[in-house]
């Protein structure tokens, strides 16, 4: 089973791995692309109105240009420590067992504008780079991912289940994956797509993920699994998956 994440605007910083070796990193083939963006970063931090125009950053976030600029000399974290924010937040991986961290770190991987897909594992430099950024002179980043991850996506042996949000998943979409919608009911019985805690719910469903010694092999057995965890999972033909939670 793969479960994909969206990845966060926000980062924890510093790390105390040694600097970005893209050779390392999941899925070695993709090694072309993630230079190609990598070295494009690095050139454009040194352009600071560029740069906050292409990222679509303010004055007041300089930090994250740096950040840019130091992509291939600043420490690393593993991708599940870097990443920060509600889903991460709702995941808590420092909270996991060894046991669990061993699942998630296997089955947990992030889809990144900047990397196309990390594990859980692989040691990655806090960056900028989100999937509706336009870098100067160079393709869109769907144009680049597309054909080098859909085939290593398409390639996955077992049950995806597609957590990124649109502007992620449609860098390499993922034919057959598991998609997951989250609405909440109201007491009438009337229901709302949620917005905010869309994340903290994802979240909470791949920290189920990553922790159970379950190994479900299509939806029917995803939805089994969820609803034995207490969560309101409902299932209309398809792959998609519909996650019913009370209105706040």
């Amino acid at each position: 089973m793969l479960v994909l994440l969206p990845p966060s605007e926000t980062k924890a910083p510093g790390g105390d791995g040694p600097p970005l070796d893209l050779g390392s990193l999941t899925a070695p083939q993709l090694t072309p692309v993630r230079r190609e963006l990598a070295e494009a970063l690095v050139e454009l931090a040194g352009d600071v109105p560029a740069s906050r125009a292409a990222l679509g950053l303010s004055a007041k976030q300089d930090e994250e240009i740096a950040r840019n600029a130091a992509l291939f000399t600043s420490g690393t974290l593993p991708a599940l420590h870097r990443y920060t924010g509600v889903l991460y937040d709702a995941l808590d991986v420092g909270s996991l067992t060894r046991g669990q961290r061993a699942r998630a770190d296997r089955r947990l991987a992030v889809g990144s504008a900047l990397f196309g897909l990390v594990a859980g594992s692989d040691r990655i430099p806090a960056y900028r780079l989100s999937a509706g950024s336009a870098l100067p002179g160079r393709p869109t980043l769907r144009s680049l991912w597309k054909p080098a991850l859909g085939p290593v996506l398409a390639g996955t042996d077992g049950l995806v289940v597609d957590l990124r949000s649109g502007s992620y998943a449609a860098l390499a979409p993922v034919a057959g994956a598991v998609t997951v919608t989250v609405l909440s009911e109201r007491p009438d019985g009337s229901r709302a797509v949620v917005s905010h805690f869309n994340k903290a719910h994802k979240g909470r469903i791949a920290r189920l993920l990553a922790g159970t010694t379950a190994e479900p092999d299509d939806v029917v057995g995803l939805r089994r699994l969820l609803r034995r965890a207490g969560l309101h999972v409902e299932q209309n033909g398809g792959a998609a998956v519909t996650l019913v939670v009370p209105a706040p």
